[in-house]
């Protein structure tokens, strides 16, 4: 006995009028309709009064599109997206990973120095506590940090061990160790122009404050002697 299996079609439809009868549900549900429903009921009872007159009909029906008019729009939901403090925890767990592979490779003294300084900063940078607080507060700044942590020191340092390699085994051209160090004192550099930035946020915070209070000062009138309104 054959049996008859649903189409494309009839699963089509069906959810066509899932979503209309979806739709329906949420219009009713709707701040427009809720808003436009109260106004036609004001309407309603002009009509008992008899203030309506024989329009009555005309009345409801404009009280109740006029409430729909003016009742506020629906707002979907703003999207949610990471806390960017929540980014800075990855990034300790990667600068970990980083200083981990930093202690298997070979560098020369003044690299290892740079880096030293490197590692400061970022330590510095990511500690738990109002500055890493100030730091989630500049999305650019956190983007300089990725930057560096994920791919300029580990590119720096890789391609350091590959290029002394190849330079053992062909003499001459630029010497790796020079190359490693310059890029080093670069991302020192960026890295202490981004805490430049942030302290000079800071101090922007504080002068403004200062300024706050010099003119609150100068407006009020306790402590001067003069009584308020003379």
């Amino acid at each position: 006995m054959a049996t008859s299996r649903p189409t494309k079609a009839t699963a089509e439809g069906r959810a066509g009028r899932a979503g209309r009868a979806g739709r329906a549900l949420a219009y009713l549900e709707s701040a427009k309709n809720l808003t436009g429903s109260a106004c036609a009921l004001g309407g309603l009872a002009l009509t008992f009064t008899g203030s309506a007159g024989a329009y009555w009909p005309v009345v409801v029906a404009g009280l109740y599109g006029a409430g729909a008019l003016i009742a506020p729009p629906a707002r979907p939901p703003a999207p949610q997206f990471p806390d960017p403090t929540s980014q800075l925890d990855g990034l300790r767990k990667d600068v970990a990973t980083l200083r981990e592979y930093l202690t298997q490779v070979d560098l020369p003294p003044a690299a290892t120095e740079h880096l030293y300084s490197i590692r400061e900063l970022l330590d510095g940078l990511l500690a738990p506590g109002w500055v890493s607080e100030a730091l989630a507060q500049d999305p650019e700044g956190i983007h300089v940090l990725a930057r560096a942590v994920h791919r300029d020191l580990p590119e720096s340092v890789d391609t350091y061990v590959r290029t002394r390699w190849w330079t053992r085994m062909a003499p001459g051209g630029q010497d790796p160790e020079e190359e490693l160090v310059r890029q080093l004192a670069l991302l020192h550099g960026e890295l202490t122009g981004l805490v430049a930035s942030l302290r000079e946020a800071e101090e922007i915070r504080q002068q403004t404050h200062t300024r706050y209070l010099e003119d609150r000062g100068t407006e009020s009138t306790y402590g001067t002697g003069t009584a308020p309104g003379t």
